[in-house]
């Protein structure tokens, strides 16, 4: 979190509200999956873990900026139904297609 109001107030809110909430939540996952694995299973989980959250930071970067545009140009009810239904459109999908192969 320190990291998140650093880079906020660099870069500003905007910014540093893309970053805020990712470290909560992946190191919850991280300290959760602990409780499931043992020591070499949990280094390959992370892993997995890791390379799924770079891909939903990656998704969650686009949702946020599809609202900021979509809120200003359609309106804040429009613009957050369109950009959370791309985001779960989006997100289903790259699921989908990862575990499907």
């Amino acid at each position: 979190m320190v990291a998140a109001s650093l880079i906020a107030k660099r870069a500003g809110g905007a910014v540093g509200g893309i970053f805020a909430a990712f470290p909560a939540v992946f190191l919850a996952a991280l300290l959760t999956m602990r409780f499931d694995y043992g020591s070499r299973e949990l280094v390959a989980h992370s892993i997995d873990l890791s390379q799924g959250a770079l891909i939903g930071m990656a998704i969650n970067v686009a949702c946020a900026a599809a609202a900021g545009y979509l809120c200003t140009s359609k309106g804040w009810k429009k613009g957050l139904t369109l950009s959370v239904g791309g985001w779960l459109l989006v997100s289903f999908t790259i699921s989908y297609v990862l575990f499907s192969l």
